[in-house]
């Protein structure tokens, strides 16, 4: 099955307010990387035990780990889970930048060092997120 029709497959697999808010997102978030790698993560590990919900990546970026080897990854990803929708901006330097710049405005959403999990769209403000969304992007040197 190709990456679009996991995604497609993923999202069609949501409750239907869940899934009309992460196709919107997912949209959304094509149109901000038009021309970012497209990732499905279906949460299992090498040996195939679920470890994390499944989840869309946009965007690619080296992470470097301390002991010098490093792993292609996501930029941005979205995963739906049982308290609504997360968007996760990966490859932040400065964990408490997101919460202190964008925790106040975007709405009724909970922000961590990379992650904005939030209950439904319409509870967040869709400008503020896509300027968290382009700050994440542009800390990691490409689009």
């Amino acid at each position: 099955m190709s990456i679009k029709d996991q995604i497609k497959a993923y999202i069609d697999s949501q409750d239907e307010l869940k899934r009309a808010d992460m196709q919107a997102l997912h949209e959304y978030i094509l149109r901000i990387l038009p021309k970012g790698k497209l990732w499905f993560l279906d949460g299992r590990d090498a040996t195939g035990k679920v470890v994390s919900n499944p989840n869309i990546g946009y965007g690619q970026f080296t992470i470097h780990y301390k002991d010098g080897s490093t792993k292609e990854f996501y930029q941005i990803g979205i995963s739906g889970n049982s308290a609504g929708i997360s968007v996760y901006i990966m490859g932040l330097e400065d964990k408490k930048y997101l919460a202190e710049k964008f925790g106040k405005t975007i709405g009724k959403a909970n922000v961590t060092g990379y992650c904005i999990k939030f209950k439904t769209l319409k509870e967040i403000n869709m400008k503020i997120l896509e300027e968290a969304i382009r700050y994440g992007i542009g800390q990691t040197g490409k689009p």
